[in-house]
């Protein structure tokens, strides 16, 4: 396998964690909102991201919600809180169990597991807003890149928010501002999963890997290759990556309107 193209992986990570900085920082002036409400689910996106906050905006102003269904990394948010002097008054659990378990034996009948997925992301997000609304503050969104161009989020769920410091970073460049941040191994290797079921992961769902994803989607859509090229270079999951983002490219579009 050849990388003929400049990679999307290889970028300045401190010169990109000091736009996201001026990034965030600007957002918050200009809405006038001093105050952040985030979700941190134990990941590496939900970690940069809280990172990057930290480095924008004081942390009496950060408040950080965990927002579990199965595994819990509380005490590990705990930690994480003091070590960014992060006020402990500022973190909070939530376990969502109960009022998804609820909604489920309103809503389904069999155990559809994309939709108690659905299910599940749409309430962290009620809760979310919820404190928002109740701080006066933004709601800080952790979608990467690569998550979007596959559609692997829920619309009005965890695509919800107000601001989004890493959406424009493929995975494998989340990873390399982690490593700048210092973001400890253990969350680094951990492996990306949505917590929507028991052993429930990112790549197991996709059927292939981000590195490959991320591969694959630079060149076809950054660099407009066609997909039997693509497979010529040694990517045997092109054509899956490509359905995928295209099968989701409605996610992109809608709400359609008359506008």
């Amino acid at each position: 396998m050849t990388d003929k193209l400049p990679l999307p992986f290889h970028i300045d990570a401190e010169k990109e964690t000091n736009n996201i900085i001026h990034f965030l920082q600007s957002v918050v002036h200009k809405s006038g909102k001093p105050n952040i409400v985030m979700g941190w689910s134990g990941g590496i996106d939900s970690t940069v991201s809280l990172y990057l906050l930290i480095k924008s905006v004081c942390p009496q102003n950060i408040f950080v919600y965990h927002l579990p269904y199965i595994k819990s990394y509380w005490s590990e948010l705990v930690v994480l809180a003091e070590k960014l002097k992060i006020p402990k008054k500022n973190i909070r659990k939530i376990t969502i169990k109960k009022p998804v378990d609820e909604i489920r034996k309103l809503l389904l009948k069999n155990h559809e597991k994309n939709r108690i997925g659905n299910i599940m992301a749409r309430v962290r997000m009620i809760a979310l807003f919820d404190q928002a609304k109740l701080r006066d503050a933004l709601v800080c969104g952790t979608e990467n890149r690569t998550e979007n161009l596959l559609g692997y989020f829920t619309r009005y769920g965890d695509a919800a928010s107000d601001i989004e410091p890493i959406a424009h970073l493929f995975k494998t460049q989340v990873y390399q501002v982690a490593a700048y941040l210092d973001i400890s191994s253990k969350i680094m290797n951990r492996v990306p999963t949505a917590d929507l079921w028991e052993g429930q992961t990112d790549e197991g769902e996709f059927g292939f890997t981000y590195k490959d994803a991320d591969r694959i989607l630079h060149r076809y859509i950054d660099h407009s290759i066609q997909i039997k090229q693509i497979e010529a270079e040694g990517f045997k999951n092109t054509k899956t990556v490509i359905d995928r983002y295209k099968h989701n490219l409605f996610k992109q579009e809608v709400p359609y309107t008359l506008i």
